[in-house]
C-alpha cells in the first residue's frame, strides 16, 4: 500500500469501497501547520463514472486497485467513443470521450505506445508514451532566416491541440510533442 505522496496520475485505488482512478493531483503545503504536504485527488468511478474530489494527508495510506495494462493501438472514432484494439489478441475496447480527457488531443491512428488501463476488464483509461508525432495543419507563414532558438509561435496540430513552436516550422512538418507539459521537443 502506498502512500498519497507515492500516487501517481492513471493510478487506480480502491476507496471507499469502490474503485476510482486518479484523474489529476494537486500538491499543496499549507502555511502554518506542522505536517506534510496535503494531496488533492481528482477521481473518477470506474463503473460509475462519478467524479469524486478528495484530499489526502502525504502519509495517508491508500490501497491500489486492481488495474491491468494491455498494449492498443488506435483504431477510429465511433461518435463519442474512441476505439483501441489490443496488439496481442485484437480485442477491441471502447472509451468515451470524457474518460480520456486530455489524452484525446494526442491520439492518431499513427500514435505508438498506447497503453489501455482496465479494472476488472473494464476499459477506464489510456496511457500515453512520453511524446507522440503530430502534423501541423495551422499556423504563421514560417520566416526565412529564423533559427531554432528564437521567438515562438502557435501551431495548431491534427488532433486541435495548440502548442508554442520555433517560428521556422511550417504547415505540413512533422514534430515530437512532449505529452505531459503540452510542449515542442523537435522535428519528427
Amino acid at each position: 500500500m502506498p502512500k498519497a505522496s507515492e500516487v501517481k496520475k492513471n493510478t487506480a485505488i480502491e476507496y471507499n469501497n469502490s474503485v476510482y482512478i486518479i484523474r489529476d493531483i494537486e500538491r499543496s503545503v499549507p502555511q502554518g501547520r506542522a505536517g506534510g504536504s496535503l494531496y488533492r485527488m481528482r477521481m473518477y468511478d470506474v463503473v460509475t463514472g462519478l467524479k469524486v474530489d478528495e484530499t489526502f494527508k502525504d502519509s495517508d495510506m491508500l490501497k491500489l486497485g486492481d488495474l491491468s495494462r494491455h498494449k492498443v493501438s488506435f483504431s477510429y472514432i465511433d461518435g463519442d467513443e474512441y476505439v483501441f484494439m489490443d496488439n496481442e489478441d485484437y480485442t477491441q475496447y471502447h472509451l468515451n470521450k470524457e474518460s480520456l480527457a486530455e489524452e484525446a488531443l494526442f491520439i492518431t491512428e499513427a500514435t505508438e505506445g498506447l497503453l489501455l488501463l482496465a479494472v476488472d476488464g473494464t476499459p477506464v483509461g489510456v496511457d500515453l508514451p512520453a511524446t507522440v508525432d503530430l502534423v501541423i495543419v495551422e499556423t504563421a507563414p514560417s520566416m526565412k532566416g529564423a533559427s531554432a532558438s528564437a521567438r515562438t509561435k502557435p501551431a495548431e496540430l491534427t488532433t486541435g491541440l495548440t502548442v508554442q513552436v520555433p517560428e521556422h516550422i511550417s504547415i505540413g512538418d512533422k514534430i515530437k510533442v512532449n505529452t505531459a507539459e503540452h510542449k515542442f521537443i523537435s522535428r519528427a
